[in-house]
């Protein structure tokens, strides 16, 4: 019996046909700061972002959090900060749920947080890493991110880390960018 070809359905090489529903993403806001700070402390080790720092950061307007839901709660979230008078964006924080590994909710924080540095007009996304992190890794490698340098002893616990960045906008874009007086 012939079937119908593969459909070539993917995201970062990976199959969109999962039955589990993409996660929704929105802007956080400052009552989830504890939600936040919970799931942090909960996610890592060392170099955890405070309670203070949430409050703080969800009141900047060159910082803007991401949280993912899924069947009510939050299951992860992404940290973006941006600079004045640069074309880059920063991920500096990105944290999944352990009940939520696997299910898309780091890709659906990846995309939507590239999705938020374009909407601001960032050519380039940077962020870094732990070099032991293969998961992580494995998505920023698959979602276009090219490793650019590495720093030893970059976390607390001296854990190195590896700086990726990721080209958001193709030349046309730029152009039309560019073009509009932006």
């Amino acid at each position: 019996m012939d079937r119908p070809p593969a459909r070539p359905d993917s995201v970062f090489g990976l199959s969109t046909m999962n039955p589990t529903p993409a996660p929704r993403t929105r802007r956080a806001l400052p009552q989830d700061a504890a939600l936040l700070s919970d799931l942090e402390n909960r996610t890592f080790d060392a170099d955890r972002i405070s309670l203070r720092s949430f409050r703080t950061l969800l009141k900047r307007d060159t910082a803007l959090v991401l949280i993912a839901e899924r069947d009510g709660g939050i299951a992860g979230y992404a940290l973006l900060l941006f600079r004045r008078n640069t074309t880059t964006a920063r991920l500096y924080s990105i944290a999944v749920d352990s009940a939520a590994a696997g299910k898309g909710v780091g890709r659906a924080l990846l995309l939507a947080a590239e999705r938020a540095a374009r909407e601001r007009g960032k050519i380039r996304l940077t962020l870094e890493v732990r070099e032991d992190n293969r998961r992580a890794i494995d998505l920023y490698r698959k979602a276009g991110f090219r490793p650019i340098g590495r720093y030893p002893g970059y976390y607390a616990d001296h854990g190195d880390a590896l700086r990726f960045e990721k080209t958001l906008h193709t030349a046309a874009l730029l152009k039309a960018r560019e073009g509009s007086g932006r």
